[in-house]
Formats: structure tokens, sequence, C-alpha cells
């Protein structure tokens, strides 16, 4: 990866153009071909960039560049478009490069497939006398996350999301609607769990028949929240 700080204009053109006056930008080029341009400020996001996969090459300026103080110019093209990032450098306050090597990605804690797991392992937060049927229940248009049965032994559904919203809510209202054609199911409720569930979701969801219910990521894994309860 190659770190330039540097007083810079940038073009980009393309299905879209773009210009950046001058001024003292980051510049990163990743070993990938990807060039992003960053300031300081937008947080992770950049002010423009060029994705994989691409083609980067330095141009020296012409008299009239140079006149105009431009000492080296980058060009990013795409290598599947026509798009083309151009750098007009007129001075590199900063140049290094390091080898970062393979990372090895992100593991990501309290995903849907481990809010699935814990809730398939602690079946009883459904509601006193549910039974876990099965995970990955799978059905003509996808699995439902989780199939159970409650105390009287009725069929529920259940779909899992991380942050619950009106999509979320859509999905299983059509898992429902095909499940209970099936007279060895039906009829089949509907819960919708998140860990957090947005109130345009639960307004829908409740008008539905759907029962909502928030789940506790950390409580389910044995860790102390820290929140009041009442027992």
């Amino acid at each position: 990866m190659r770190l330039v700080i540097a007083r810079c204009s940038v073009d980009y053109a393309g299905r879209l153009s773009a210009h950046l006056d001058l001024g003292t930008r980051l510049l990163i080029l990743k070993a990938d071909g990807s060039l992003l341009v960053h300031a300081d400020a937008l947080s992770y996001k950049p002010l423009n960039w060029m994705s994989p996969p691409a083609t980067f090459s330095t141009v020296e300026p012409d008299e009239d560049q140079r006149d105009a103080g431009v000492t080296e110019i980058w060009k990013v093209s795409h290598a599947k478009t026509a798009d083309l990032l151009v750098v007009n450098i007129h001075e590199i306050l900063h140049d290094s490069t390091h080898e970062l090597g393979i990372d090895p990605g992100l593991r990501k804690d309290g995903v849907e497939a481990d809010l699935q797991k814990l809730l398939a392992e602690q079946i009883h937060l459904l509601g006193e006398g549910h039974t876990l049927v099965r995970r990955e229940y799978m059905t003509a248009i996808g699995p439902v996350d989780i199939l159970a049965t409650d105390a009287a032994g009725a069929s529920v559904a259940v779909e899992i999301k991380r942050r619950g919203d009106i999509d979320g809510v859509e999905q299983l209202t059509r898992y429902l609607e095909l499940m209970n054609r099936d007279p060895l199911l039906a009829p089949v409720a509907g819960v919708f769990a998140a860990q957090e569930i947005k109130p345009q979701a639960r307004v829908l969801a409740e008008d539905r028949g759907i029962r909502c219910l928030v789940l506790d990521y950390d409580e389910m894994r044995g860790l102390e929240t820290g929140h009041a309860r009442l027992f």
C-alpha cells in the first residue's frame, strides 16, 4: 500500500464527471489497483476513488501544466469501463509504501447466524413450552431461520435479524403465506426477532399478527449487560 499526502487536483471522467480543486489530500494506492482520495473529514468516505480492476500509470506534465505548478500526473483507468481518474500533483508532502501482507479478514460477532444458533439453543425465549423443530427450515422461496412449536403444538416460524426493519417483516410475511398453505404446518404463527426493531417495522409486524421479540445478544451469551431487570 502506498500512502501519499500531496497538494493536488483531481478529475474523474466516465459515467459521471467530477472535479476537486487544488488542495492537500491523502492518496491511497492499494495493491488491488484501487485509488482512494481522502480529505481530513467525512470519516471513512473518500472524496473520490477508482475501484479495481484498474491500471495505474504516471505521466509527465506538459509545458503548460508545469507552468501551472503540476509536477506529476497520475492516471488510473478502469479495466472494464472507460472511467478515468486523473490526479494532478503539485507537491508531495509525504510518500511511503508498506507491505501489509494477506489480511485474515473481518470476523463479525453477533451476526444473524450467531443469533440464530443462540436462539435455537435457548428456544424458551420464545415463550414457555416452545420446542425447536429445526434451524434453516427450507421453503420454496428460501429458508426460515427457525421452525418451532408452541406449548399447544402449533407451528411457529421465526425470522432473525440484527436490525429489524420493514424488509425483514415483508420477508417473514412471504414465508408465512407460503407455509400456511401446507396442511401439515398450518396454522403457522410468526415471530420477528432482532437485536433492535425499528418502530415502523414493529407497527407493520403487529398489524399482520406477527409477534416481535428483542434479543439481547450479550445476555444470550451469558455476559453481564448491566441493564436493570425486574426479576
